[in-house]
């Protein structure tokens, strides 16, 4: 059995330059830390061991310019170079929608992690970053692993910020396909209930509704209806950890293949129709790049999604 190698970094003291200012401190560390991952970040937040001008930080914290980080002691297992995926990084080139200066938007297959962490090695912007006219990457927001479409990346600082404050201020609209348990009968409707999410200590996330949690509003509209199940077109309009999944359960129709939020009955049934996932895709994307273009882009239904659809019966009257 071979050693394991490890590299010593001691204690760092970053500012906070220009391009960064607003950025999240938990984002701020994925960049000036890259290859650890993100559970790690949070247990050095949650210790206290980050420090931003003297003080404890919170994950959510965002940075300004002139801003000073201790980034403590670090002992890393050494690994083996990234360039373990060299097929999943010519799949991603093959999923490329959109690029520009600023930014690029790939259709993320399910089944890829955005990131590397709890137990992957690598993940989308892991893996992109390895052809090096895109080293310089950082992800502008992230899909569930099992969720498919439209992932947004930002090549330099600028377009990151940009991007990040237009969805801070509402101004991405970002439009999914799911596929609910039951016949909706809601019609179109806002789903309008606060969100709490904790992180388990596995590192893994669970949301639940929860008056003291955040704001989170979905936009339920049913597409097609089948003998058991609901096609629906869902727009968001913030952007929470698994919201379409948790308001979708919430409102009595569970996302088919939500193994976390949804029906096991349903599921199994489901299963039957060959979907071997979670029926949540990022269909379309529409925001206004800096120079003032207004970008739509779209990904279509993945096949292995349009297949189930086939298999399923029309309700009939």
């Amino acid at each position: 059995m071979k050693n394991k190698q490890f590299s010593k970094h001691g204690v760092r003291h970053v500012e906070v330059d220009r391009e960064s200012d607003g950025q999240r401190i938990d984002n701020f560390l994925l960049r000036e830390l890259k290859g650890i991952p993100r559970t790690r970040i949070y247990r050095l937040l949650r210790k206290g061991e980050v420090r931003v001008n003297g003080g404890r930080a919170r994950p959510s914290r965002r940075v300004v310019a002139g801003d000073k980080v201790r980034i403590p002691p670090l002992r890393i297992e050494d690994r083996p170079a990234l360039g373990a995926a060299p097929g999943r990084l010519e799949q991603l080139r093959q999923q490329v929608i959109f690029e520009n200066g600023d930014f690029l938007v790939i259709d993320k297959p399910s089944g890829m992690a955005v990131h590397g962490g709890s137990g992957i090695s690598l993940g989308v912007i892991e893996i992109l970053r390895q052809d090096s006219k895109w080293a310089g990457l950082e992800l502008a927001h992230r899909l569930d692993r099992s969720t498919s479409g439209c992932l947004v990346l930002a090549k330099k600082k600028s377009g990151l910020r940009w991007i990040h404050e237009l969805l801070r201020e509402g101004r991405v609209e970002k439009h999914y396909l799911a596929l609910v348990r039951g016949q909706w009968q809601l019609g179109s409707k806002w789903i309008d209930v606060p969100l709490q999410t904790r992180t388990r200590r596995s590192g893994e996330r669970h949301v639940t509704v929860d008056t003291a949690g955040k704001k989170a509003r979905t936009y339920f509209v049913p597409q097609t209806f089948y003998r058991e199940a609901t096609l629906m077109s869902v727009v968001l309009a913030t952007g929470r950890t698994h919201q379409i999944r948790v308001h979708a359960a919430h409102a009595g129709h569970p996302v088919a293949g939500d193994s976390r939020y949804g029906d096991s009955e349903f599921d199994q049934r489901m299963e039957r129709k060959r979907l071997r996932r979670l029926f949540l895709h990022a269909q379309a994307l529409s925001f206004t790049t800096p120079s003032g273009d207004e970008l739509l882009l779209s990904a279509p239904l993945p096949a292995d999604l349009t297949r189930v659809l086939d298999r399923m019966k029309p309700k009939t009257r």
